[in-house]
């Protein structure tokens, strides 16, 4: 039996390819559901995530996994509207004119910054198309100096900076410049007569997670299941140990995978991983009237929040019942950090107090619910020598032989972290134990010559 240690994405995608490939497999998960950061809301019409979610077109993992489960058909792609909020105003920056309108960078500014988002190094006069193709190279750049160096400095101070206030706050100066050279990529695919190409599931993403339960087996998931101990006999993983409430169980495995965050690696192994990560803390409300015409909007300035994102801006109210769905999203650098130690009451005040000081016509009495979502672990910050840290998929010469690892911190969530990323991992520990099988049955097994 293969024992998977965590029930989000990436284990039960590896689960799943360990099925199709014909092992048995126990997906272990702690909480009582699965899904990790893809756990949902009920609203008055389909589900929502608790943190927001839609795809790029990048993420092609995802989309030939959801073909795969028979829900091609429901992943609809929509334009997902952009805009900066500065002093004041609400620019709108989807299309070629919008952008070209915008009045916080000069034209040199926007060209040279078209440029980059493009791909395109044009220091020295000549066009290079592969300058930023291999990320790695600038692993050890700060964001400031290759945003100032590749293109302007007015392009740093007056669009990136407060973007990455928002993002890292006082950690912004540690982010590698690889980590925003991936975002550009990641994010990249945009119509510039409309704005930029999203995709969402009919129904949420909580449809795929069924599917990908079903496909894995509900016999074969157990929640409220935590891994407490990973034995290995020798050089090589033989059992492991899982807690439930009625009490200890020990299964005996022919490998592991952890798929789950790097400190749940170290419980169990002593693998030690340098990686920090941020926490999120995300509200999502419930409101009788649209807050603005947007449906991610980037704050400027220094608010308690880094961008209100109206939901059914992207996907329509009718939907869920009628009613307007706006999520506010935080990041933190550490419990802290004031945001993170205040009650979710404080949280609420704070953050309406700050968007109606923005939005002078919004009425705080449309607010209908407010629902908040927090997680000390929501991604990697990405700082300088990231690329050096990163888990590897196959421990077998940092543990023992049969210990894989899918986590938010493998290979697949850099330079920038996904569900398609946790696909991603996933398949590539399932691979890896199905290539080590196959071996494994060929030197058991060796063919002979008449």
């Amino acid at each position: 039996m293969i024992g998977v240690v965590g029930g989000g994405i990436a284990g039960l995608a590896a689960a799943y390819r360990l099925r199709q490939h014909g092992h048995e497999v126990q997906v272990f998960e702690a909480t009582e559901d699965v899904g990790g950061l893809a756990a949902v809301y009920e609203t008055a019409g389909d589900d929502i995530e608790k943190f927001y979610h839609h795809l790029s077109k990048s993420e092609e993992t995802i989309v030939e996994l959801a073909e795969e489960l028979g829900l091609g058909d429901s992943l609809d792609w929509r334009i997902g509207k952009n805009a900066y909020y500065v002093d004041g105003v609400v620019h709108p920056l989807d299309t070629a004119w919008q952008i070209a309108a915008y009045p916080h960078m000069s034209v040199y500014d926007k060209f040279r910054l078209g440029m980059l988002t493009q791909g395109i190094d044009v220091r020295g006069g000549i066009p290079d198309f592969d300058a930023y193709d291999d990320l790695s190279e600038y692993e050890h750049v700060t964001i400031r100096d290759f945003v100032v160096e590749h293109t302007t400095q007015g392009v740093y101070d007056n669009f990136v900076d407060p973007l990455l206030d928002g993002k890292f706050g006082d950690r912004k100066g540690d982010i590698s410049a690889a980590w925003f050279l991936g975002r550009v990529r990641f994010r990249g695919e945009r119509d510039l007569l409309r704005g930029e190409i999203l995709g969402y599931f009919d129904g949420g993403f909580r449809p795929l997670l069924d599917a990908l339960v079903d496909a894995v087996g509900r016999e074969n998931i157990t929640t409220g299941a935590r891994v407490t101990e990973l034995e290995t006999d020798g050089d090589a993983v033989g059992s492991m140990t899982v807690e439930t409430e009625t009490g200890r169980e020990t299964h005996d495995v022919d490998a592991a995978v952890v798929a789950a965050m790097p400190n749940v690696l170290e419980d169990l192994t002593g693998y030690e991983c340098d990686i920090e990560f941020q926490g999120a803390v995300c509200g999502l409300a419930t409101m009788s009237e649209s807050l603005m015409d947007t449906y991610w909007l980037n704050v400027a300035h220094d608010a308690p929040f880094g961008s209100l994102i109206e939901h059914t801006n992207f996907v329509p109210k009718e939907r869920y019942g009628g009613q307007h769905l706006l999520y506010v999203a935080s990041y933190v650098q550490g419990p802290h950090e004031d945001l993170w130690q205040m009650s979710d009451e404080e949280v609420e005040d704070v953050w309406f107090d700050e968007i109606a000081s923005m939005f002078p016509q919004f009425d705080r009495s449309a607010v209908e619910e407010f629902r908040i979502a927090r997680n000390p672990r929501a991604g990697p910050i990405y700082e300088r020598g990231y690329l050096d840290m990163v888990v590897p998929y196959d421990l077998s010469d940092e543990v023992a032989d049969g210990v894989y690892y899918a986590g938010m911190a493998s290979a697949a969530q850099y330079p920038e972290r996904s569900l398609n990323g946790g696909i991603v991992a996933g398949y590539e520990c399932a691979d890896r134990i199905v290539e080590s099988t196959r071996a494994d049955t060929q030197v058991a097994s060796p063919s002979t010559d008449d």
